[in-house]
């Protein structure tokens, strides 16, 4: 991970070590196949808006409406609007004398628009009218990382959230990084903010400065990365030295000078380092990870921090509540706002029955949670579906073991397509039959909207293994996303049926 020595050393928990797989370049995601999907995933795209709209948005720009940290003192104001389609936005109004040049803005925004991610706010609009330089971009209602984790009211964040909204924008930044926008201003805390289903994203305004000469850094100068205050440039480093100062936040819960905070890293005082509101509910071993990451981001020679690349691999592997839903960890309700987006998202399933974490990920259609089920149940499930002879293993195994191997290096890395292509190689030798392959693929299908073929595979890990409760949510899953939700909602009930009958001592 670069040149940076690490202040702790970590020992490396055996079931972790299959995760850390650097993460391949960014497939875009299909809009219906976000984590914990919200109407406010569904993205719309990126347009000119009139000056006259933003101004009905927002009230003539009313002081009410303003939902900037600084609110009125800030040079640059965040306004809340929503438009006449009862779709919530957020606008950026920049000073007069910010950007002078209305093509390099509009060039600038235009180059911001055109990415798409689940883990930003994404950039949907501008307008440059006269003088006039605004930003538009997907409203976020839950907010900010500052608020919830300095000037929260009824909990603080739990420790798994913490993880959650590190990995998720070290994903943000990593998706920057691969479409060459690796330059983020002033990364913060106030730039993290929660969605509709309490999820963390990006603001895609710190992908542009606040004016086209102007400062990149508005924060105390403490927090600063020291290779700005020599010569004023924003590099991908300073970024990597940003995103420490946030880890400090997460670990800390307060607003800690790195330097004081390496004091103690030094010190090996992590107890001191951590939010006392936590209660000493967290993983020693996982924050001793996340402290050594902080460090190493914090080095003061931008060439000894990691990448982003590195950032995704270290935080991968401390995701340990996939099932949950990030409002129940954040304990606020999941907003619902139909007039969000103009596609629906499809209605959750209502089992008869408690469910495991398989049927409630299931049942809420949450495909990322899915996922990481999946590779952590990993092939225990396969145990007894194949009998093979000395000589079917000696000649036909190898090949067909390694396309498996290739297709699950591609399942965990998230790239759909090549995990799809490696299983059918090991599906058509036909040697060896595996429901957890068919149960994979069946999701590597369903987040390439392909819910018939899912559902095929789906069936296909039903005839291998009659009674796995698996292969019956994975067609609940399919027939849902088929718009067939009496169907849906009997698969569900069977696998949890048969999940019930097999912790009472079944296989």
């Amino acid at each position: 991970m670069g040149c940076c020595e690490s202040i702790f050393l970590t020992e490396t928990h055996p079931e972790k070590v299959q995760t850390q797989q650097p993460p391949p370049p960014y497939v875009e995601p299909q809009p219906s196949i976000g984590p914990n999907t919200t109407p406010g995933d569904m993205v719309s795209s990126f347009s000119e808006f009139s000056l006259s709209d933003l101004k009905a948005a927002t009230d003539n720009f009313s002081s009410n409406f303003i939902v900037s940290e600084s609110g009125e003192k800030a040079p640059n104001i965040v306004y809340k609007g929503r438009l006449q389609n009862r779709k919530w936005i957020a606008v950026k109004k920049f000073t007069k004398v910010a950007w002078p040049d209305a093509k390099q803005f509009v060039e600038e925004a235009s180059g911001v628009g055109k990415l798409r991610h689940p883990r930003f706010a994404n950039l949907i609009g501008y307008c440059c009218d006269g003088d006039e330089r605004l930003l538009v971009a997907e409203f976020m209602p839950n907010d900010t990382l500052a608020k919830h984790l300095f000037h929260w009211e009824n909990q603080t964040i739990e420790w798994a959230m913490r993880l959650r909204v590190a990995y998720y924008i070290a994903e943000a930044l990593e998706y920057c990084t691969t479409k060459g926008r690796a330059l983020y201003h002033d990364l913060n805390a106030y730039r993290v903010l929660f969605d509709e289903g309490g999820d963390p994203r990006l603001s895609c305004f710190g992908l542009m400065k606040n004016s086209r000469d102007g400062k990149s850094y508005s924060t105390n100068l403490a927090y600063t990365p020291p290779e700005y205050l020599k010569n004023g440039r924003v590099t991908p480093e300073s970024v990597i030295y940003s995103f420490g100062t946030v880890l400090l936040d997460l670990l800390s819960g307060k607003h800690i000078p790195p330097s004081h905070a390496l004091d103690l890293i030094r010190g090996k005082n992590i107890i001191l380092l951590m939010d006392s509101h936590l209660e000493g509910k967290f993983s020693t071993e996982d924050a001793t990870v996340v402290v050594n990451l902080a460090s190493q981001c914090l080095q003061y020679e931008p060439r000894d921090r990691p990448n982003t690349e590195d950032l995704v691999s270290t935080l991968t592997p401390l995701q340990t509540k996939p099932e949950v839903p990030s409002y129940v960890m954040l304990g606020i309700e999941k907003q619902e706002d139909a007039a969000i987006a103009p596609i629906a998202p499809i209605t959750p399933i209502t089992p008869q029955r408690p469910l495991s974490s398989m049927g409630e990920a299931c049942s809420r259609i949450d495909l990322t949670a899915i996922h990481q089920i999946l590779i952590m149940t990993h092939y225990r499930d396969d145990e007894g579906t194949n009998e093979l002879s000395f000589q079917e293993w000696t000649q036909q195994m190898r090949d067909m073991l390694e396309a498996r191997k290739r297709g699950d290096s591609a399942f965990r890395d998230k790239n759909f397509k090549a995990a799809i292509d490696c299983y059918s190689q090991f599906i058509d030798v036909g040697t060896m039959v595996s429901p957890t392959v068919f149960a994979r693929r069946s999701l590597c299908y369903l987040l390439c909207d392909q819910p018939d073929a899912a559902l095929r595979d789906a069936m296909q890990a039903q005839c291998v293994y009659p009674d796995w409760p698996t292969a019956f949510y994975m067609q609940s899953v399919a027939l849902a996303k088929l718009d067939m939700q009496k169907d849906a909602i009997d698969m569900l009930n069977e696998a949890a049926a048969l999940e019930e009958k097999r912790q009472r001592g079944g296989r």
